[in-house]
């Protein structure tokens, strides 16, 4: 078996033209992008070395109270990244999110690494980070989704709202057309992605996985659970994510705090 290609330094300065193509696009159609891109690019050379010098470390350590503490670290930034794609503050946002994620992620991690996987011993970082990293980022742009869209549609129909509240309807009975838009639009890419997988892309676990060298067939195997632990992960937390911030645009009366909406 062909030994792995590593990049180097000089090949990954290269590799920056990419950018550098993107950069004149934004310029040229006057994007306003150029600066975001920068940044956007510095810091992912950045944040990525830094993870991988951090996993090198941490999986020789091997440390089931480290493990632990970088799963904690890396839910309280997605927690954070949720919230702030939100148009407009909302009170308790934050802690909804980690009760989501929470929820959500642990419940899908679990299950996949203990049963599915069998993981021994359970804490092992080779396994729980890579895949509660993949669980998180994906349970959080679900969550994003679906809080951004259920605002979005609350602003623009917030009079219907209030009027089924006034015929005598409950909070839930009055939002629920709201709340199913905004779970179907966190729910699509996650869809789209599984109808894509193997025929227009090769997802990244998988690419990565053949180009370490494991056998194809392994690397479809690992890819199928990944497809499906995402699409349970994205559906638990952007389900409860909705419904707890459903509630906190409501009072115990069922009327609407508008003052949270416009």
């Amino acid at each position: 078996m062909k030994p792995i290609i590593d990049v180097g330094i000089i090949h990954l300065i290269l590799a920056l033209i990419l950018v550098l193509l993107v950069l004149a696009i934004s310029y040229r159609e006057r994007l306003g992008l150029e600066r975001d891109l920068i940044i956007a690019t510095a810091r992912t050379f950045l944040q990525l070395f830094l993870v991988g010098y951090f996993l090198i470390y941490l999986f020789a350590w091997d440390r089931w109270e480290l493990v632990l503490l970088t799963l904690i670290v890396m839910l309280s930034a997605a927690s954070w990244i949720a919230v702030g794609r939100l148009e407009h503050p909302l009170p308790g946002a934050r802690w909804i999110a980690v009760a989501s994620l929470v929820v959500g992620s642990a419940i899908t991690l679990a299950f996949v690494t203990q049963v599915v996987i069998q993981v021994e011993p359970w804490y092992d970082p080779r396994y729980l980070i890579p895949i509660g990293g993949m669980i998180l980022g994906n349970a959080m742009t679900g969550a994003a989704l679906a809080g951004e869209r259920f605002q979005g549609e609350l602003r623009s129909r917030v009079e219907e709202v209030e009027t089924l509240l006034a015929l005598g309807f409950s909070g839930m009975e009055a939002t629920r057309d709201l709340y199913r838009s905004a779970l179907r639009a966190a729910m699509i890419p996650t869809i789209n992605a599984m109808l894509a997988v193997g025929i227009v892309q090769l997802p990244g676990m998988m690419t990565g996985q053949i180009l370490s060298g494991t056998s194809p067939l392994i690397a479809v195997k690992y890819q199928i659970v990944v497809m499906l632990m995402i699409t349970c992960a994205v559906a638990l937390s952007s389900f409860l994510f909705l419904h707890l911030t459903v509630k906190r645009y409501l009072t115990p009366a069922h009327q609407l705090r508008r003052q949270l909406i416009l």
